[in-house]
């Protein structure tokens, strides 16, 4: 993602506090008080602009959704959408790096993860930064109910094959592949804006879920 300098990023993020969590390291563990209630926290990590966490927590309103992403000039499009969306009371973002969960969340705070469109990471020496790379499923896991679930979308046929052989290894289930996604479009699908586009251009968009199984 190309990113352009937004110099008045910083200062609309500070003056947005209750959606943009300016401390979650205080909240590991206990991220019910941000919300107010119970519901489960799903979280999506790499949210780019938001359309998507916003629209599922548009669609699923007993259910808290939390947007993670690391850069100003990225983030605040995101909230630009959520303040023009009226700041759902489930949606919260993390200007966060995602590699880095372990410092915001504690075992069983969240229920499900999505990973949506992230970087392929293609050259073999970089195996290990893509998100659906062994150490980050550990990562997952870490934070996950028992059983969790790991939603992914991509448009890149490689990470996706490679997300697939990664799962199985560490023996994960998986419940649902979609080679395309698109062919088959379930109701409830809610498109990130990297959906969009590359589904425009007629490339076939690649989804799984998959379920941490007890050990």
């Amino acid at each position: 993602m190309r990113l352009r300098n937004k110099p008045w990023a910083t200062e609309y993020i500070e003056a947005h506090p209750d959606v943009i969590i300016p401390n979650p390291e205080d909240y590991k563990g206990k991220w019910h008080e941000v919300f107010g209630n119970p519901n489960p926290v799903h979280i999506e990590v790499g949210t780019g602009k938001g359309q998507f966490v916003l629209g599922m927590a548009k669609q699923n309103p007993d259910i808290n959704y939390i947007g993670i992403e690391l850069f100003d000039s990225v983030i605040v499009s995101a909230l630009e959408r959520v303040v023009e969306a009226e700041k759902p009371a489930n949606l919260r973002l993390l200007k966060v790096n995602g590699a880095k969960l372990q410092e915001y969340f504690t075992k069983n705070d969240v229920s499900r993860v999505y990973l949506n469109f992230s970087d392929p990471w293609p050259k073999k020496r970089h195996a290990k930064r893509r998100l659906t790379h062994e150490g980050f499923l550990k990562l997952y896991e870490s934070i996950l109910i028992d059983k969790g679930e790991i939603h992914f979308k991509t448009d890149n046929r490689g990470l996706f094959e490679y997300s697939l052989v990664s799962m199985n290894h560490y023996g994960m289930r998986l419940n649902y592949v979609s080679l395309d996604l698109h062919a088959e479009m379930p109701e409830d699908n809610i498109m990130t804006e990297y959906e969009e586009k590359f589904s425009a251009k007629g490339q076939p968009i690649y989804r799984l879920e998959c379920q941490f199984t007890a050990k």
